[in-house]
This record gives structure tokens, sequence and C-alpha cells, in this order.
């Protein structure tokens, strides 16, 4: 497969991902701040969304402070946020309309079709009516483009790139969304219920949580959960799963190290116990992961893609 071909089925991926994840995180934002806290509370939930996006120095330059409505619009659709949900999802088209003839009719018709009805929804003030249905149609077409790419896509290359697309972008959000949310000041008593409820839930992992687990929501256990569940699928462990599955399936006579590189990541979260992390640090152990996918990824563009501009 010609790199540039591999390099916009992967990107149009890693888009269509990172649109979901904003939405996740955003969505959980706005229904625990319905919760009973204080102003400040409800503040620091809010920094936290531009805190796990690294996004806090873009924000401040526009903005005065830190409110909700400001935030949900500087996620969604600011221009001058490269990360909004808007910017995602037309680079995601942009990627598959350069590939059409890569992807079958129903892909391209999805990401064409999401990307016309959210320019609609914005115009309809869905976002400011019920931001949660808004967040929900992004999440739901999230859902369709996958669904329609493994149900309708030839099982070569082209899905091998896009899956990988797909779970490093998991993978990266999914520790961010740790890493950030444990450093939260999070209340003590009856609150902490809800605070670590609604982090699962922006991973879909509460009812998962409930039936392997059975008992109290405890931040040991939701780290174990997120990080090193083989069967939960956006942990870390199973992201990593399926990037050493897909780099096996599409590997060349560059990509011998990245494999390494890969398989090692995957085996160092493989047999890890999560008391050992908690015991040298979480938010050391998920800084070095975040690096280690930064590097992976550069290292998929250098062997496969088009590489990034230093």
């Amino acid at each position: 497969m010609l790199s540039r071909t591999a390099d916009h089925l992967f990107w149009m991926a890693r888009y269509t991902e990172r649109a979901e994840n904003t939405a996740r995180m955003l969505d959980v934002t706005v229904q625990t701040a319905m919760l009973p806290q204080s102003d400040a509370d409800t503040e620091h939930s809010w920094q936290a969304v531009l805190g796990i996006s690294e996004l806090q120095n873009a924000y401040a330059d526009k903005y005065q402070a830190v409110t909700p409505r400001e935030v949900i619009d500087f996620m969604v659709r600011d221009p001058c946020n490269p990360s909004s949900i808007t910017a995602c999802l037309r680079e995601a088209r942009e990627n598959a309309r350069a590939v059409r003839g890569t992807l079958t009719t129903e892909v391209w018709e999805i990401q064409n079709q999401t990307w016309l009805d959210m320019q609609k929804h914005l115009r309809n003030g869905l976002l400011e009516h019920d931001p949660s249905k808004f967040f929900d149609w992004v999440k739901y077409r999230s859902h369709l483009s996958r669904g329609v790419t493994v149900g309708t896509m030839l099982k070569d290359e082209a899905i091998n790139f896009i899956r990988l697309g797909t779970f490093l972008e998991r993978a990266d959000n999914t520790a961010r969304i740790l890493d950030v949310k444990f450093h939260a000041d999070a209340a003590q008593g009856e609150r902490d219920f809800y605070y670590w409820a609604a982090l699962l839930r922006s991973v879909s992992g509460f009812e998962i949580y409930r039936k392997v687990y059975r008992d109290v929501i405890t931040p040991a256990r939701v780290a174990e959960l997120l990080m090193l569940r083989a069967d939960m699928p956006r942990s870390l462990l199973a992201c990593m799963e399926e990037v050493v599955t897909n780099l096996r399936s599409v590997r060349n006579d560059l990509s011998v190290d990245t494999e390494r590189f890969a398989g090692k990541l995957h085996a160092d979260l493989q047999f890890a116990r999560i008391d050992d992390i908690l015991r040298v640090g979480l938010h050391d152990t998920l800084t070095e992961f975040l690096a280690r996918v930064y590097e992976l990824g550069n290292r998929v563009s250098r062997d496969f893609l088009v590489p990034l501009a230093a």
C-alpha cells in the first residue's frame, strides 16, 4: 500500500476517535456539574477537560475565565482549537475524501454525512439547547463509522492502518483521562461514588466495573480496569493488543524495531500488577506510557506513513 494512502486511513481513524473521546469527556463533565458542588470544584472539573488535551494555554490566550459555556464552545467548534470536535470531524472527512477509492461507499458516506449533519446541528442550536444530546450524536456517529468499517471493508492492509490509528488514539486518551482525573481533588464522602462513576462512564466502563468487581468503586480498581484488563475494550492493555496485532499484519523490512518497541510496551502492561504501579506512582507510570505511545506513533509514521514534520 502507498504510504500516503496508509497515512490518510490512519489519520481518518485517529481524528474520528479523537472527536468521540472529546465528546465523552465533555458529556461526563456536563453531567457531573449538575451534582451539588462548590464553584471552585466546578471550575476545576472544566480545567481538567482542558488539561486532558493539553489545551490550557491555547484556551487562556482567548478567554479570560474558565466557564462551562466557553470551554464547550472551545472544545466543540472554536477555529483556534485544532483538536475541537469540528476540526477533528472535518479532518476525518478530508482524509476519507482523499482515499475514497480505498474505502467502501458506506464508509465514505458515513464520514461525509457526519460532517454535513454536524454543521446542521451547530446551526440549529442543538449544542446550546441539549449538549448531552449533541455529544451522544457524536459518539453514535463514531460507533457507526467503526461498525460500518469492520462490516464492509476487505480485511486487508487498509483496515489494519485504520485500526492502528483508532487504538493508538484510544490508548493515548485513556491514559490522559486517568492521569488528570487521579490528580483532581475529588471531595471525600458521598461525592466519591459519583466522581469515580463519572470517570468510568467517560470510557463506557461503569457497567463493566460492576460486572467485574461487584463491589464499591475504588480508585485502585478503576486504575486496574482501565490499564490492565485485556477484556475491557478501552483499557491500555486492550488497545496495545490491537496495536501489536495490526502492526504484525502490515510489517515491512523497516518495522522490526517498531514491532519490538510496541511488543515491549504491551508486555509491560500484560505482566504488570496494579499494586506495583501504585507503589511506583500512577502519574509517573502514565507519563512514561504517554511518552512511549507518542514515540510509537512517530515510529509508525516513519516506517509506514508520511513522516511527521519535525
